[in-house]
């Protein structure tokens, strides 16, 4: 039986330079150009089974795909004829009556002992925590899903919580948001939590899925007085031995600021610590603030914004709609038969409102073991050897920044020379250091990194980009100008 999701270090063999995740002796040539076929899935979280795979979201949405760029809409809304759950506001009634609520939030799927597969769903409210998550079970990947029951609530207010406690929720958890990972050991948990009082993890039971009896809402890892932190992910990178706990700050809407981030333990229930070595405990607003951004801002590895590559004078075509707005809400899966990493999340668009869709990019992991996003969409790129000759020249530039802002991040132009120095918009120094990393020195400021080609799909041609993260946790992206 194959757990998606169970990332054993024994049944890795990894041929990493600088802890990236690729084979090191390929040589950088152009990979065929690459289709899209894209699936509005909101929050997905991605299972593979056999050679597919699928993203589970809100409102009962899901999407299949074999190549990670071609993307297949398996089901879409809360109605009777789902087929993930054709009868979800019948089966599902004392969850909707308790959230108040004719819909679901973010789903994620796992595969047990026993080769089914477990639908941890919840549904919210929305205007407050008050929420109910439980777990249904199907044969099939594709349902239809069979109700086990819920498992956890919260929003009872002035009335005992899980814990025994009165309900508060500047320290409770909103029930929402689940993941559910294998640790390396073979442990099951589920960490879960958006806003409130903040992400919380509870330990399972790998034969029903169900939590252990005795631990009320579980350890709190990071969060509360309503800090907008939720959406909290689990990836073990056995090269590394680290835990990355991927998150989401900010608000999910247009104008929202919503941004990625990652912090990292030995431990999956934690403690958890950023780049800086900030201990993400400390990652919650002041007493008595709502949605306090400043607070949080310097906590975790920020790795993508808002941001607009803008168009050059040597491109063909105006690139200026290319950006992200509020991408966030992630999932993680380290890929064995290809030995790659990959993240899953949902984005908006500039100018484009509230429309939004399914994106992947290829992740890859610096000296220093953090994670690092590719600037571009999966287009099957792979990394390898290259030469000083094919990086050096201009590069549309990025830098994500660690606010919490709807403001987009427009790419400026520099020139990374083959002296070594980086001209332009920005100044500093670059050195390769490997096969295809790379550490550039801006404004005494240190980011490690790679380089790796990728497909432009705007402009339709396969560019050299780099992706880098500082010694801060803000990351940098490049783009060659061709």
């Amino acid at each position: 039986m194959k757990r998606s999701k169970l990332v054993i270090a024994a049944f890795f063999a990894l041929a990493l330079s600088a802890c990236s995740s690729n084979d090191s002796e390929m040589k950088t040539t152009t990979f065929p150009e690459p289709s899209f076929t894209n699936v509005t899935v909101h929050d997905p979280s991605v299972i593979k089974t056999d050679d597919t795979y699928y993203v589970f979201g809100s409102h009962l949405a899901s999407a299949k795909s074999e190549d990670l760029m071609n993307w297949e809409q398996v089901s879409e809304g809360v109605h009777p004829g789902n087929p993930v759950i054709p009868n979800a506001l019948e089966e599902m009634a004392e969850t909707f009556e308790w959230a108040q609520t004719n819909t679901f939030w973010a789903a994620d799927v796992i595969q047990l002992e026993d080769g089914r597969y477990y639908m941890y769903y919840n549904a919210c409210k929305g205007d407050s925590p008050r929420s109910a998550m439980g777990i249904a079970v199907s044969d099939n990947i594709e349902g239809p899903y069979e109700d086990l029951g819920i498992i956890l609530k919260s929003g009872m207010w002035d009335q005992p919580s899980e814990d025994g406690k009165i309900y508060d929720a500047t320290y409770h958890p909103n029930a929402v948001d689940p993941d559910t990972f294998f640790d390396h050991e073979g442990n099951l948990w589920m960490v879960y939590g958006s806003y409130s009082g903040g992400i919380f993890i509870l330990k399972l039971d790998p034969k029903t899925g169900f939590p252990y009896e005795g631990q009320g809402y579980g350890k709190k890892l990071l969060g509360a007085n309503h800090s907008r932190i939720e959406a909290p992910y689990m990836l073990y990178n056995p090269e590394t031995n680290y835990y990355y706990l991927f998150l989401s700050y900010g608000g999910l809407d247009a104008v929202g600021g919503y941004n990625i981030r990652v912090a990292r333990s030995e431990n999956p229930d934690g403690p958890f610590n950023d780049v800086e070595g900030n201990d993400m405990i400390d990652a919650h607003g002041k007493p008595g603030t709502i949605f306090d951004d400043v607070s949080i801002e310097p906590y975790g590895a920020k790795l993508v914004g808002n941001f607009k590559f803008l168009g050059s004078e040597n491109e063909e075509v105006d690139e200026a709609h290319y950006g992200y707005v509020s991408p966030g809400h992630n999932s993680a899966h380290y890929d064995e038969e290809t030995n790659k990493y990959f993240n899953f999340f949902h984005t908006r668009f500039p100018d484009t409102g509230e429309m939004h869709e399914v994106r992947v990019h290829q992740m890859f992991f610096n000296k220093d073991g953090w994670p690092l996003l590719a600037p571009y969409r999966y287009g099957g790129e792979t990394t390898g050897k290259i030469n000083k000759n094919q990086v050096i020249g201009d590069y549309k530039f990025i830098n994500h920044g660690k606010d919490i802002s709807a403001t987009l991040k427009e790419s400026m132009i520099i020139e990374l020379k083959k002296n070594g120095k980086i001209a332009g918009e920005v100044t500093g120094t670059w050195e390769q250091t490997g096969d295809y990393s790379v550490e550039l020195t801006i404004d005494e400021m240190t980011y490690d990194g790679v380089f790796v080609l990728q497909y432009d799909d705007i402009n339709e041609k396969h560019v050299m980009t780099f992706t880098a993260l500082s010694e801060n946790g803000t990351a940098i992206w490049g783009s060659k100008v061709e």
